[in-house]
């Protein structure tokens, strides 16, 4: 069994130390998806929600998640992010939210993509709540994530 890096000897909880570890380029992508009513979705499309654009206030609350991960994930180091972007595609029963991550640092950010992504669908629950309250959240996971000790990895 491996040991798990966020404990220590006794199991407590501690933070990593990385100050070994070199700044390297990292990269992290991310994915979820949100299953949205067709009326809530058309809605969405149309920019006829109430509240406002739906997939621009998502984007912005993912990028601004992914800036704050450190202050919503208990052991998370903060890090300098070097590029986020997060896209919203609408497909035929809801909308697919991508995170992508980019930092030069001794610790990766794949933590941050997957933040990015959570803040991005919940923005859009938040905002097409009144319209359909059966929206369901799912599938928030790592995609790929390059750079680092552990090297590459790509989901099957």
């Amino acid at each position: 069994m491996s040991k798990l890096s966020h404990l220590d000897d006794s199991g407590a909880a501690r933070m990593v130390d990385i100050s070994a570890k070199a700044a390297t380029r990292r990269e992290a992508v991310a994915e979820g998806f949100i299953h949205v009513a067709n009326n809530a979705l058309q809605a969405i499309a149309e920019q006829a929600v109430k509240k406002g654009d739906v997939l621009a206030t998502a984007r912005i609350a993912g990028i601004m998640a992914a800036k704050r991960t450190a202050d919503l994930i208990p052991l998370c180091h903060p890090l300098p992010i070097d590029a986020v972007s997060v896209d919203l595609a609408i497909e035929a029963t809801g909308i697919r939210a991508t995170a992508t991550v980019a930092t030069t640092h001794g610790t990766g950010v794949e933590m941050e993509a997957l933040t990015a992504v959570s803040a991005a669908l919940l923005t859009v629950y938040d905002m097409a709540k009144a319209l359909d309250r059966t929206m369901r959240i799912d599938g928030i996971r790592l995609l790929r994530k390059s750079g680092g000790r552990s090297g590459d990895y790509v989901s099957e």
